[in-house]
């Protein structure tokens, strides 16, 4: 017969270990239509994942114009508020459809914008379609399939060199990684 320590110990671990949540990586891209964005969330696993664990989406009213340089201040409010409805944890990491840094000056991005807003909690991966022409010691390319065009690749909270291979692992055989392009084809719909 188990003595009750014993027992409440037993159950303890279990509450514990059934408790912990994997890390999780949330990709985040928004799209704009005349009067509203779609900002959807893809969350996923691992780096390597196929599929995704959840898919969060948020409708918005635009509440600013695009302006040309200033890009993040269209979209970080929507992410922000999307984030609202996911429970971050400690080592989660967070993926824009855009830039980080944009210079060896300092400049940053929406991804920089959104580092800053999030108290530098949460690595924040940012990797772009299009090129960026000011130098950026901190952008890598990422060459992914037999794409001959690359990916651009910035990171805050996190090395960007180690991230570059977890970007060229992703799931898919084309330039764009498979979950990335759902995320694209979400926030179209």
């Amino acid at each position: 017969m188990l003595c009750t320590r014993s027992v409440r110990d037993f159950v303890a671990f279990w509450r514990i270990f059934l408790t912990t949540e994997e890390n999780m990586i949330y990709a985040f891209d928004t799209y704009y239509y005349d009067d509203y964005a779609n900002t959807v969330c893809i969350a996923f696993e691992d780096w390597t994942s196929e599929n995704e664990s959840e898919i969060f989406t948020e409708k918005t009213d635009i509440t600013s114009g695009y302006e040309s340089g200033a890009f993040y201040k269209r979209e970080l409010p929507c992410i922000l508020s999307l984030l609202k409805k996911i429970d971050l944890k400690e080592e989660d990491i967070i993926i824009v459809d855009g830039y980080v840094t944009l210079d060896d000056d300092g400049k940053i991005g929406l991804g920089g914008y959104l580092y800053e807003a999030l108290d530098r909690k949460y690595a924040i991966i940012g990797i772009a379609k299009n090129e960026f022409a000011s130098p950026d010691s901190q952008r890598r390319n990422v060459l992914r399939g037999e794409s001959k065009t690359p990916l651009f690749l910035t990171a805050k909270g996190a090395d960007v060199d180690d991230i570059l291979p977890k970007v060229k692992q992703m799931h898919g055989g084309y330039r764009i990684p498979a979950l990335l392009k759902k995320l694209d084809q979400l926030s179209r719909a």
